[in-house]
């Protein structure tokens, strides 16, 4: 439910891909489980749409008249007791599933507004595709057992795409309830899109770690919302800020910065004295205490508006928060230049100018800095997170609410969470134009056709704007249109993964725990393959002896007949040579193998990148390559 992802995915407009293919995700069903949902928001009204398939086997626990054609179902396995049977329960208390339900297939609502400022039309990335909501969470969080509850239940009620903005620790998957879960989801050929997590800049934080997952890492759009710093030597600062007053009269104020030591009261806005900042716009440090927190603080005393200045730690990212008073939340580097400017001047003044809306930021897409990185702990050459999806400041549904004389029923949000029902829309799409496609293939669709570059053509960076690895972005940002024709994939049956298992040295009870209902294995009678062998469409490498063979199976989903041409980029010390280097389909699903020799010069050097591309006319199948080169975590 957005009003300016559709348009930076290029799914809106007459030439977007929605118009195109006539594909807005019809007769799909997006099962979200998380905190629930909002029923009657405008977001979830089910004018034009069909019943569900006849496939359907939920129903929904609000009283018949709430449900219909859009939110098809709802339930609850919060285990509260009472709460568990009220049939109100599967209402969403802290907004956080009706905002990632919106995202995912939100009906089109028309004239939206956040605290006054117009944002148009929004939507879900899959519009016409059925929802059902499993609350599995309450504001304390969410129970491992109520989670695994949930999505078995999405899967006996029979979702297509099951959407999980929940996560855990890393832990074996044999132990993990989301991995146990999601596994029986992919034997029934349901796609599951899970968030990666928000621990970043952290290496190795990432959670959703196993390979049947799609891991979603969260990156940025071109949308700000501009609150410009004016100083009195004419020095403009863009910052952000969702309090946009329409009678600011632009006049300048004295500008104060109180902090003399890190993390000082006054320097942090937690104390202030009043005859030091009233009639003032006051400069504070984030940290410690909350960013609204300090504009209260700043308003009590007497304050006329405030300068929130990142962390250096925060880097470039800014938020636009709904302070009570003219605010601008700016970049470490431009709080610096404020700052020297207020030290170096007799009487330093300031102003803000409010522009609203500004479609200009051409660093975008960038990865979150709260995004949490790889490598898995789990298995670190299965290259995690998967792919980048809009996750900052985005505009969705919530739970209805009076505020000030009017209804709020949008807010913004950022997240892993606000990025996994984005590719959980996408994948609807693709499940529509392809409902026989497996969960491997639709993920694959969506890794291989990614994309590297922002909007300025550079490469898609980081919060310290430096380029984004494997490790951060996964393969890249997340390109619709291209994962609907990605011409070949790297397909896996769920069975594929039992020789990863015996492979990760799993027990067989503990493989057992795992692929349930399927029969008991003997790792014994498999030949185990190490995980850098699984056939991922990454490829994750480990050169302890200067040289590795690594194995990959492709199976063609384009037109025929067709050839495709390899394409392999690594870095200086490391030579790669593709065997077969031409690829010749004459039949959809026809497979092809070939094989990757990597050569390492063994000259120590840090852990490197590159990629292998299947070219054929205008498909272009990119896997990206992590190349260990030490004897160390991938890293």
């Amino acid at each position: 439910m957005t009003t300016q992802t559709p348009s930076f995915l290029k799914l809106s407009g007459p030439y977007g891909l929605w118009e195109k293919t006539k594909n807005m995700g019809e007769g799909v069903i997006i099962g979200v489980v998380d905190t629930g949902i909002a029923p009657g928001h405008p977001s979830f009204d089910d004018s034009g749409m069909p019943p569900p398939p006849a496939k359907w086997k939920g129903h929904c626990d609000f009283n018949s008249t709430i449900c219909n054609n859009k939110l098809i179902g709802a339930k609850s396995f919060l285990r509260a007791g009472a709460e568990a049977e009220n049939h109100m329960a599967p209402v969403d208390g802290v907004d956080h599933g009706t905002h990632t339900a919106s995202t995912a297939a939100g009906a089109f609502v028309g004239n939206t507004s956040i605290f006054g400022i117009p944002m148009g039309l929004a939507s879900g990335v899959a519009p016409r595709a059925h929802l059902a909501a499993y609350r599995v969470c309450n504001p304390d969080g969410c129970e491992p057992l109520d989670v695994l509850k949930g999505i078995e239940e999405a899967v006996k009620d029979g979702c297509d795409v099951i959407s999980l903005s929940v996560g855990g620790f890393s832990m074996p998957f044999h132990n993990d309830s989301i991995a146990v879960g999601t596994f029986a989801a992919i034997l029934k050929g349901i796609f599951v899109s899970t968030s990666a997590g928000n621990l970043g800049p952290s290496t190795s934080s990432l959670t959703n770690e196993a390979p049947w997952l799609l891991t979603v890492a969260a990156s940025s759009i071109n949308r700000r919302f501009v609150s410009t710093v004016q100083l009195g030597n004419g020095l403009r600062l863009d910052g952000e800020s969702l309090y946009q007053p329409k009678n600011w009269t632009a006049k300048k104020f004295p500008i104060v910065y109180l902090g003399k030591n890190k993390n000082d009261s006054a320097g942090l806005c937690s104390n202030l004295d009043k005859e030091q900042v009233s009639g003032k716009i006051v400069v504070c440090d984030r940290g410690i205490n909350g960013r609204l927190e300090k504009g209260q603080v700043v308003h009590n005393a007497g304050g006329v508006g405030m300068i929130l200045v990142n962390a250096e730690a925060d880097k470039y990212q800014t938020f636009p928060d709904r302070h009570i008073l003219p605010a601008s939340d700016v970049t470490y580097s431009d709080g610096m230049e404020i700052k020297k400017y207020i030290q170096n001047s007799k009487n330093p003044v300031a102003t803000f100018i409010f522009r609203g809306i500004v479609l200009d930021d051409k660093w975008s897409p960038y990865v979150a800095d709260f995004s949490s990185r790889g490598p898995s702990l789990q298995s670190p050459l299965v290259l995690k997170p998967d792919i980048a999806g809009p996750g900052v400041n985005i505009f969705a549904a919530v739970p209805p609410l009076l505020e000030h004389g009017t209804t709020r029923q949008f807010g913004l949000m950022s997240g892993t969470s606000m990025a996994c029902p984005h590719l959980s829309g996408i994948a609807a799409l693709i499940k529509h134009a392809h409902p026989n496609w497996s969960p491997a293939a639709i993920k694959s669709a969506i890794i291989t056709t990614a994309y590297g570059k922002a909007l300025n053509g550079g490469p898609i960076t980081n919060g310290s704007y430096t380029p984004a690895n494997v490790f951060e972005m996964g393969a890249g940002h997340v390109n619709p249109e291209k994962a609907l024709d990605p011409g070949l994939v790297y397909d896996i049956t769920p069975e594929g993964y039992i020789p990863f298992f015996c492979g990760l040295g799993y027990k067989d009870d503990e493989i057992e725990t795992l692929i349930q209902p399927l029969p008991p294995v003997k790792c014994a009678e498999i030949k185990a393959i190490p995980q850098e062998q699984l056939n991922y469409p990454s490829i994750g490498v480990h050169l302890i002896n200067r040289t590795a063979e690594i194995y990959r199976t492709v199976t063609n989903v384009g037109e025929v007949p067709a050839s495709y041409s390899a394409l392999i980029n690594v870095p200086k010390g490391v030579s790669a040579t593709v065997e077969p280097d031409i690829l010749h389909f004459s039949r959809v699903y026809e497979k092809k193998k070939f094989k990757i020799v990597f050569k390492w010069d063994g000259i120590d050097k840090d852990n490197v990148f590159g990629e292998l591309k299947w070219v054929s006319g205008s498909h272009v199948v990119r896997s990206s390559i992590a190349l260990q080169l030490q004897n160390s975590t991938v890293a």
